[in-house]
């Protein structure tokens, strides 16, 4: 079994990696207390960044590919423990722990900001496969993409799962399930902009992340399986870091 990571490929975008910076900060708070000289000190107010406008964005695609069967089959290389799993492409994958993966995200273009996520997921293994869960996404990029670390939600979920045809036994049909929604705080530049709008863009940019990356992340899947099963134990990854 492998990982791989999701990207974007809008109308600008560049083909590089950054590194990690601090995790996912939880939401903010701010203090203010109201007071007047002839008044004594009034209990203080808590505003919450929640009172702020949000967008929400959320995206799903699901994509499958049949794949032969060779002497190894299908579903033992699906039961493979994520220790043995390869990145496929070390370019933008590294292994953290034996389950846990740091994948840095292809810069793409939002507006007019350049954006590069990097995101932290775990694998659970399941009967048939396993599910890649983010445990927290940080966004590299412009000043005004990385102050918005603090101010945005991020989910995903992305079941591997394999399932014999009935029609022929020699094949298998490897599909994957992955449904993204991210939750953010409008930054005050774009306030003017239609809520719907900045949705509607959103949007498109994950629907777009998933177009390209999912059939690249399952060819992937695929060579490693066929690697793995003429019994090529190496696990070396497959990937050059290019689209």
């Amino acid at each position: 079994m492998a990982l791989n990571s999701s990207s974007s490929h809008l109308s600008s975008i560049s083909f590089h990696f950054k590194n990690p910076r601090s995790p996912l900060s939880a939401k903010r708070h701010v203090l203010l207390t109201l007071s007047s000289p002839d008044e004594s000190p009034k209990p203080s107010l808590r505003i919450s960044a929640d009172s702020a406008p949000k967008a929400r964005f959320i995206a799903r695609r699901r994509e499958s590919v049949s794949v032969r069967e060779l002497a190894r089959p299908l579903m033992e290389y699906m039961s493979l423990p994520a220790s043995q799993y390869s990145v496929l492409d070390a370019e933008r994958i590294e292994r953290v722990d034996n389950s846990t993966f740091r994948c840095y995200v292809y810069n793409f273009k939002f507006f007019a900001f350049e954006v590069c996520p990097v995101l932290l997921v775990r694998v659970v293994e399941e009967p048939n496969g396993c599910c890649i869960k983010l445990l927290s996404c940080k966004l590299e990029g412009s000043p005004i993409v990385v102050a918005q670390n603090e101010k945005f939600d991020a989910s995903m979920v992305n079941r591997v799962s394999c399932d014999r045809k009935q029609s022929d036994s020699s094949v298998a049909e490897l599909t994957s399930d992955t449904v993204i929604e991210v939750s953010i705080e409008i930054p005050f530049a774009f306030r003017p902009i239609p809520v719907q709008a900045i949705e509607s863009t959103g949007t498109q940019v994950l629907e777009q992340i998933l177009r390209i990356m999912l059939p690249r992340f399952m060819a992937q899947l695929v060579k490693d399986y066929q690697a793995w099963a003429s019994g090529d134990a190496s696990r070396q990854p497959l990937g050059t870091g290019e689209i």
